[in-house]
């Protein structure tokens, strides 16, 4: 149950691409700023029904480190990565961190990494390629190091977070309103001190930034959390890949961009992948 509660972050997560090119031309870094701080809000509001829970944000040192890191760490490499190298380039690095959250997981305890997994990643890795480079290719370039080694510690940063949050299983998914407060707080001190502030136009680009803060930057942290924590974390991590896929299938249906043949071979091997690294899991004997 836990696997699949992590799994609708993966779902959500597909309706980032849709809802960003709808938002307008608001700067990285505000975006982040404003969808986190409607994320922190869910939190929050499901705190009225739950009057103790804000006890659950006196954590450890440690623990905020953990979470400010995993969030607004991944989302500043990220942007930082996107503004010194090609899009296509740190993208395919960038998405490197289900591989490295399926390999990382042989070193946690009680988890044992087996072939399937890794094959089944693997496969997932090859599809995302087809659908991040699309018909311009990647070609690496040396002027471009600083960008790349951005989206590496990018992909490194997340698989970290997302790894290092299951040491942590007996902290409750609440303190992850703390972590979107502080990633909100940071982002907005960055867009002030990196950006010229632009805001959505009109109901549509309004609607697309708070359809933003509700789920792929909002509530799919929460259920992340929880399902690295308590899920199969090898299994999370190689269905992980199935975002992209998503998120292009979403933008087709929007009629944001055409289906092509490319697509379809990329939906199999990530839909195989997926299967693959689930063996064990779907097969288990109640």
């Amino acid at each position: 149950m836990a696997t699949f509660v992590g799994f609708l972050a993966i779902i959500m997560w597909a309706m980032l691409a849709l809802f960003t090119d709808v938002s307008g031309k608001v700067p990285p870094f505000q975006l982040t700023a404003m969808t986190f701080a409607i994320g922190a809000s869910l939190g929050l509001v499901s705190w009225l029904w739950r009057p103790g829970a804000a006890r659950h944000l006196r954590q450890p040192a440690r623990v905020w480190l953990l979470g400010v890191v995993g969030l607004f760490g991944y989302h500043f490499l990220y942007f930082t990565a996107l503004r010194n190298a090609p899009a296509v380039d740190a993208s395919l690095i960038a998405y490197l961190w289900p591989l490295f959250i399926v390999v990382g997981s042989a070193l946690m305890p009680g988890e044992h990494l087996r072939w399937f997994h890794i094959v089944g990643t693997l496969l997932g890795l090859s599809g995302t390629v087809l659908i991040i480079t699309k018909s311009g290719g990647v070609g690496f370039d040396s002027q471009y190091s600083f960008g790349y080694a951005m989206a590496g510690l990018c992909a490194i940063s997340w698989a970290a977070y997302s790894l290092l949050s299951r040491r942590f299983a007996h902290v409750p998914t609440d303190a992850v309103t703390g972590f979107c407060a502080v990633t909100s707080i940071l982002s907005l001190i960055s867009h002030l001190l990196l950006e010229q502030t632009v805001w959505p136009e009109g109901i549509i680009q309004w609607l697309a930034v708070l359809g933003l803060g509700l789920f792929p930057v909002g509530a799919a942290f929460y259920v992340w959390d929880y399902g690295v924590k308590h899920g199969n974390i090898q299994v999370l991590g190689a269905s992980s890949y199935a975002a992209p896929l998503l998120s292009t299938l979403v933008l087709i249906i929007a009629g944001v961009t055409e289906p092509t043949a490319r697509v379809m071979l990329a939906c199999l091997l990530i839909t195989l992948g997926a299967v693959l690294a689930a063996k064990d899991m779907l097969l288990k004997r109640r």
